[in-house]
């Protein structure tokens, strides 16, 4: 807790925006954070509620109380201490995360939550400032090697930890950058790449060795799974990581992308969100593409209206799109929850991102019919979106007679989430998948993440389904334990 009436005193601050014509011009991250006076504010807002729902809210466990109230006393190194007891890295949630334990917090009862984001945010950089954050190097080697696939949160996270462990850990990526989704799903607006480089750093320095451009086990030559970015130049089979290693942990993510089986599908034109976004960022890298996807004077349609969509309308309005339409085939949610109906959980609601304020129509409860080719010198191209209204009666969805219409496109974007991992990729490995197409695995304290095959674990969207980088940071660290737990019959990392 902060001041004990602090949240009678003080209202909710909320971070800045740079203005959309300056944050359009470029790719570097425009939030503006609070002061450390705000900050202590914000802190001091945080109520002696006796059951901390904030807690449990965040996937991770934050101890919030505690470092909201060292904030409050401006003992920011203690803070950042506490926050990494729990989060391996506060720099990708304070920056990304949606805040469910905003929507978790007591005084969201009342309208306006404690900013613990932006808190979070704030400790975080201040660590960095001020030299807080420190590889951390284990006394001791266990001899024990331990192969991790895939380099997003999930897969970082379970390095780090099974590192300070004494293991000696090896992970693979199958892009020419470490990161996953981090590097290549999420742009750099959002998440400025150099969070990503110096956790590299200073995983390297813990003992961790990082293998870009290396593919692991099997990878489909077509259909869609085969348009999933994958830069790699080497390949290793599943069977050889398991010879090589004491225990393999997968955390490849959930990369397959739903897909809109309409006429026109196989325009010229319509891709996949994953398509689009990794090549953004690509060059934002430094590096040349020689048929980069742009949206530079064209008409935008993004279907779909969750974050990734969100990014798709950010990128395309920076790339200079003639106009861009967001589709969502839900109603269009109400502004403001009913809080005493939702919470402590994550309420169904509005939400308008920095991308939408940026410039975008959006429409719901729309779906897609078709899509509409060009003639002539367009042949073979898209040109447009046939669409219907729907609407939801007992249970069931229903075009509405007579909405239907057409929008303009020259670039549509799919971005309706993802389905499950690649398949190839987890066959390859032997182990039994769940209904779904994930790696089947519990989370039990005894067992958990281990799949069918001894000595083969995964965590994060390859065994959940997708979700959110803060899950996958929980599932990494458990994961981690839980390989501990394997290798050495007992484990000291926290779960």
């Amino acid at each position: 807790m902060g001041k004990i009436t602090g949240f009678m005193e003080y209202q909710r601050l909320e971070e800045g925006y740079k203005p959309v014509k300056e944050r359009l011009k470029n790719y570097k991250e425009f939030v503006i954070g609070l002061d450390d006076k705000q900050e202590q504010i914000q802190a001091a807002r945080c109520m002696d509620c006796g059951t901390p729902f904030c807690n449990n809210g965040c996937p991770v466990n934050n101890i919030i109380p505690d470092f909201n109230n060292l904030v409050y006393q401006q003992d920011w190194e203690a803070a950042i201490e506490v926050l990494h007891s729990t989060n391996n890295f506060p720099d990708f949630t304070g920056r990304i995360c949606p805040a469910p334990c905003e929507a978790a917090c007591t005084l969201n009862i009342q309208k306006s939550p404690v900013g613990i984001k932006s808190i979070e945010h704030a400790i975080i950089d201040r660590a960095w400032e001020n030299g807080w954050v420190k590889p951390q190097v284990p006394a001791v080697k266990t001899g024990k090697k331990v192969a991790v696939v895939g380099s997003g949160p999930a897969g970082l996270a379970a390095a780090q930890q099974l590192a300070r462990a004494g293991h000696t850990v090896t992970v693979f990526e199958k892009n020419d950058r470490i990161g996953g989704l981090l590097r290549y799903g999420i742009p750099d607006f959002k998440l400025d790449k150099s969070h990503i480089d110096r956790r590299i750093e200073q995983m390297q320095a813990e003992g961790v060795e990082f293998r870009r451009g290396v593919l692991v086990g099997d990878w489909p030559k077509s259909g869609a799974a085969s348009k999933i970015t994958n830069w790699h130049q080497e390949t290793i089979s599943a069977k050889q990581l398991q010879k090589d290693f004491d225990a393999v942990l997968i955390a490849a993510g959930s990369e397959q992308s739903r897909d809109l089986p309409v006429p026109g599908r196989d325009l010229d034109g319509v891709h996949f969100a994953m398509e689009f976004l990794p090549q953004q960022n690509k060059i934002n890298a430094g590096d040349k593409l020689a048929k980069q996807l742009l949206a530079t004077g064209k008409h935008v349609i993004v279907i779909g209206g969750g974050d990734t969509g969100s990014d798709c309308v950010g990128t395309s309005n920076r790339q200079g799109a003639e106009s861009v339409v967001q589709f969502e085939l839900m109603p269009q949610p109400p502004v403001e929850e009913n809080r005493p109906m939702t919470w402590p959980y994550w309420p169904i609601k509005l939400r308008t991102s920095s991308s939408h304020d940026e410039g975008c129509e959006r429409a719901f409860a729309i779906a897609t019919k078709e899509f509409v080719p060009g003639t002539g010198k367009d042949k073979g191209r898209v040109v447009g979106v046939k669409t219907v209204h729907v609407e939801w009666k007992d249970g069931k969805m229903v075009e509405v007679p007579g909405s239907e219409q057409v929008y303009k496109a020259d670039l549509v974007l799919l971005a309706m989430g993802f389905v499950h991992p690649v398949a190839e990729m987890l066959k390859s490995f032997g182990m039994e998948l769940d209904g779904r197409g994930n790696a089947k695995a519990g989370t039990d304290e005894e067992g958990g993440y281990a799949t069918s095959v001894k000595g083969t674990f995964v965590a994060g969207d390859v065994r959940r389904g997708q979700s959110l980088v803060v899950w996958a940071i929980r599932e990494g660290r458990q994961a981690a334990r839980a390989v501990d737990q394997y290798l050495m019959g007992s484990s000291v990392l926290p779960r």
